[in-house]
């Protein structure tokens, strides 16, 4: 069975995943910075460290992260989706190669944080190198992913 799509959807459809990978860059980086207030939290000194707590550091580090475990393996799917859809086909390169080991680094991230709540410090130092790996990868997959969408802005017009 096949669903004809009508062509401006097909078109436009093409933008959300970078649009949403742009947002979910902008997020990951809010996420490290609350990380490492958390960070800063545990390691503070008396006074210093209930002005912090204050601020629950650690649970909007949880809560985003959350989010963007979740929303990071559905935009992934989604660009899959929209180029198959688009294309017939995926095109097997660096950006696909790299989006798929991010979402696979950010599962096994998160899947850290029940260690990690238990005090295991293996984990925690595992959880930040996986994150830095992905920021790192995700600055990368944003400009590599602008040639991309010129591709299809080219293609367009």
């Amino acid at each position: 069975m096949t669903v004809d799509i009508p062509e401006p959807i097909k078109v436009w459809s093409q933008f959300g995943h970078p649009i949403l990978m742009w947002i979910l860059f902008a997020l990951t980086l809010y996420a490290l910075y609350l990380g490492i207030q958390w960070r800063r939290t545990r390691f503070a000194q008396k006074d210093t460290k209930k002005e912090l707590i204050k601020k629950d550091f650690r649970t909007r580090h949880y809560q985003l992260g959350s989010l963007l475990l979740g929303l990071m393996v559905l935009g992934n799917l989604g660009g899959m989706a929209v180029t198959y859809i688009n294309n017939g086909k995926l095109f097997v390169g660096p950006h696909l190669l790299v989006g798929l080991s991010m979402t696979g680094l950010i599962a096994v991230s998160a899947s850290l944080s029940p260690l990690m709540q238990k005090g295991n410090e293996l984990a925690r130092y595992t959880h930040i190198t996986l994150n830095t790996a992905i920021v790192g990868l995700f600055g990368w997959q944003a400009f590599s992913g602008m040639n991309i969408v010129q591709k299809i802005l080219d293609k367009m017009s």
